[in-house]
């Protein structure tokens, strides 16, 4: 074992600056009341001293833990198999450091998970939660509600009952699966069919209804339904071809899907995109650049999405204001989305 070094105190730094005791609690906890040249002055003795402040005393005076507990609502199996939580747990991650605060990542598996995650946020651990991922039957909103911990949500709630002040992030995910049907039309598709996502989720069902806006009269046989892996994707693919196998295009609910049905496709001796054109949802690059052929897809900014998610949490935190709401007033955000062309279709 070695010896360590004591840790600086506030009376170390009270008098190396030549200040008292509750002036440097005040600058190293952000209170109002000092002198600029004080807090300088406080501020170069702690930076000799190498003080760190003590969380549990800075929370007594700001009553912030500089915490977040980021909720996702799937197993690890999924979460750390899916780039898509990849990309929003990086984004959420860059804003939340870049405000010095933690990130408190808390996973659910069944219901005893999401009884725990209820209590936890209850225990005021946290300020805040960014929660995602959520289906329709999930009872994580109301034990939110029940906790009085302020939420932003990623994704479009899908839940019933009373949605003011609830504040969300999403996608154009309808106008972004209109887009890909048209493209997928102006090529000359007659027979365009449509693997979907978890339809318990608002982002399968905001795209399958998009695909309906262009396909009006498509034929049922024509969708089959999927949960945005690619095993899913494979499943449905197989669906598809069994039923429909003169269909000449696909639109699948997300590029996982898609990557799983080109897979059967590509066995079943169809040439893409000659025979059948494919078109998936994300523009996950690990995934759209390096399936054979290139996937054409719709881009969505999930990184982006992640960091707004926190940066509206972490505004209605500064703004203190009220604990069922974030900002007084709904203040969600819908990002655009984009075609990416590339060769499957």
């Amino acid at each position: 074992m070695t010896d360590t070094a004591p840790r600086p105190t506030l009376e170390a730094v009270a008098a190396r600056a030549g200040v008292s005791r509750a002036t440097v609690s005040r600058v190293v906890n952000g209170g109002d009341g000092v002198r600029d040249i004080l807090v300088e002055r406080v501020r170069k003795a702690v930076e000799e001293l190498g003080y760190v402040p003590n969380q549990a005393a800075r929370s007594l005076v700001t009553r912030r833990h500089d915490a977040i507990a980021v909720v996702v609502a799937e197993p690890e199996t999924r979460v750390f198999a899916d780039p898509f939580f990849a990309h929003q747990l990086r984004g959420i991650s860059k804003e939340l450091t870049a405000h010095d605060n933690q990130l408190v990542l808390l996973l659910t598996e069944g219901r005893d998970d999401h009884a725990r995650v209820g209590r936890y946020l209850a225990g005021g651990h946290v300020d805040g939660a960014l929660v995602f991922s959520l289906h329709l039957d999930d009872p994580l909103p109301e034990l939110i509600q029940r906790a009085g911990v302020p939420t932003v949500f990623g994704g479009r709630p899908g839940w019933s009952g009373d949605r003011r002040g609830v504040v969300y992030v999403d996608s154009d995910n309808r106008g972004g699966a209109r887009d890909a049907v048209r493209h997928l039309a102006g090529l000359g598709r007659t027979r365009i069919a449509h693997i979907t996502g978890a339809l318990d989720q608002t982002s399968a069902v905001d795209r399958l209804d998009g695909y309906r806006d262009v396909m009006v009269d498509a034929d049922p046989r024509l969708i089959a339904e999927a949960d945005f892996t690619p095993a899913g994707g494979e499943r449905a693919m197989r669906e598809l071809l069994g039923r429909c196998p003169d269909l000449d295009a696909v639109f699948a609910a997300n590029d996982l899907t898609a990557s799983g049905a080109l897979r059967v496709l590509r066995e079943a001796g169809r040439r893409v995109p000659d025979d059948v054109a494919l078109i998936g949802f994300d523009d996950m690059l690990p995934v759209a650049e390096q399936t054979d052929p290139p996937l054409t897809t719709v881009r969505q900014d999930i990184e982006e999405m992640g960091r707004l998610m926190a940066r509206l949490l972490l505004r209605g935190l500064d703004r203190g204001t009220p604990r069922e709401g974030v900002g007084g007033t709904p203040s969600s955000v819908v990002l655009p989305t984009t075609l990416v062309r590339r060769a499957s279709a």
